[in-house]
């Protein structure tokens, strides 16, 4: 990897005195974040079982090409040479998940300590090159076994969960502060229960909504053990990944698209967590349905147990219908419709609108609906047809235009009055994209997966200067 490269500017051309970058503070968080699965490889090492994605990306037809993640990036085997990439980025902190069938096979029963090693001296690791660890515990690898009882529609999980994170809070609490209970638990619950879209890749809509209780009542069970074991002042979160939901129109059908799209988007989460309560329209709109949320007593007051820093995932924002392109309010199921209408912005790889603007009215909704709740940035990046050069570098002029354009929402979202104090590019590197295999690249620094050779791409140099230039003011 070559670490020396010179300064690279941005196509934009933003005159730094008019860049609202620059107004961010020099206390201001800067990571890069990852996820276990998609970079760990070693699937089948010291002691390490099946996840949900082990097993999702056996099933024909699910992942492009039939990729899967045994490889991916071979960070558990080359995870020093990784750390050293990190520090040369420039970032204070790095993010990452623990894979839970590394550290407990099966999903239950005693800590694996041959998989915990890892995480052990990747802390180790960071914490020597002066780089903050943030551990996210979930981040989608349930363990097979979980899902073969019922998975996260079982409230059995939730309690699985608790006990898990503990065997890893045990290890790691004397040198990590920072704790991400859960990555997206609405892609865990939607996309892998109710749509069919990710592991386990059922579809089966009041699974889901079962699925988002127990994930929920998962964070508060081992928020409140964490808190409660921790040696010395910890801060606690969870990650959401959250847009904007406008209505196409100012009729009443797509003003209710709209706000369904929110209400099982964000308020879901963001209302117990915060306010102790599901949303009455949202438990109303799932009755109608014939969906209840199965709530026993005490359980919003364990899921909204206090939380130190809401992780923002952010990647695109929507607007609305409330018909199909035919003009129908409901689908062939009798529900009603809510139809992403594309506003004709450019878009990424993934088929994402760009649009920076609904960042910024993302943060300050959020800070204005939920007073008082820090938040990091824990995921924000993009997609795109990189092209290499032969010694392996991308110019990825449209990955930095990304990122400075997003990075200055979130300034603008600042100066507007959000308290967001920190900023993580997703992705390190180059990874496995899920459903998307190895098709779909994020990273800010290139994998040739081939060779596994690491390339820091014109996005990560830039990334470096313009961190180098905040922290300097």
């Amino acid at each position: 990897m070559d670490t020396t490269a010179p300064t690279v500017g941005t196509r934009s051309e933003v005159k730094e005195s008019d860049d609202p970058i620059d107004t961010l503070p020099s206390s201001f968080r800067w990571g890069v974040a990852t996820s276990a699965y998609q970079i760990e490889g070693a699937h089948d090492e010291d002691g390490r079982t099946p996840s949900i994605w082990d097993t999702y990306c056996r099933t024909p037809g699910m992942v492009f090409e039939g990729d899967n993640g045994d490889v991916a990036c071979d960070h558990y085997h080359r995870m020093p040479e990784d750390v050293e990439l990190i520090r040369s980025l420039g970032v204070d902190t790095y993010r990452f998940s623990v894979a839970w069938p590394r550290v407990q096979p099966g999903g239950r029963g005693p800590v694996n300590h041959a998989g915990l090693a890892f995480y052990d001296r990747l802390v180790d690791e960071l914490l020597d090159k002066g780089i903050d660890p943030w551990v996210t515990l979930y981040h989608w690898d349930l363990p097979q076994e979980l899902e073969d009882e019922g998975g996260w529609p079982v409230r059995d999980t939730a309690y699985r969960f608790a006990d898990y994170a503990m065997l890893v809070f045990d290890q790691l609490k004397d040198r990590v502060q920072t704790w991400t209970t859960l990555n997206e638990p609405w892609c865990s619950a939607m996309l892998g229960y109710a749509y069919g879209r990710q592991a386990p890749g059922r579809q089966d809509m009041p699974a889901a909504i079962s699925a988002v209780h127990h994930l929920l009542l998962g964070h508060g069970l081992a928020a409140q053990r964490m808190r409660a074991e921790a040696p010395k002042p910890i801060e606690l979160g969870i990650t959401l990944n959250m847009g904007t939901s406008d209505p196409a129109t100012d009729s009443e059908l797509d003003v209710a698209a709209a706000r369904r799209a929110d209400g099982l988007g964000v308020r879901i989460y963001m209302d117990p967590l915060v306010h102790g309560r599901y949303p009455a329209d949202v438990v109303e709109d799932l009755a109608a349905r014939g969906i209840r949320i199965p709530i026993r007593p005490g359980d919003l007051s364990v899921i909204s147990a206090p939380i130190d820093v809401l992780g923002v995932n952010f990647y695109s924002g929507h607007v609305f219908a409330g018909t199909d392109e035919s003009g129908n309010d409901r689908d062939a199921d009798g529900n009603p419709v809510e139809r992403a209408v594309p506003q004709g912005h450019p878009v990424t790889a993934m088929g994402w609108e760009i649009v920076p603007d609904a960042f910024t009215r993302l943060l300050t909704r959020l800070s204005e609906d939920y007073p008082g709740l820090p938040m990091v940035i824990t995921e924000n990046g993009a997609a795109f047809e990189d092209e290499a050069d032969t010694a392996g570098f991308v110019r990825d002029f449209d990955r930095v235009d990304y990122f400075n354009t997003h990075i200055g929402a979130v300034a603008r979202a600042r100066q507007a009055g959000a308290d967001v104090r920190g900023y993580f590019a997703w992705s390190l590197m180059d990874n496995f994209e899920w459903s998307y295999g190895y098709e779909k690249r994020f990273g800010i620094v290139r994998v040739d997966y081939d060779t596994q050779v690491r390339t820091p791409k014109q996005s990560a140099l830039w990334y470096r200067d313009t961190i180098k230039r905040v922290r300097g003011h």
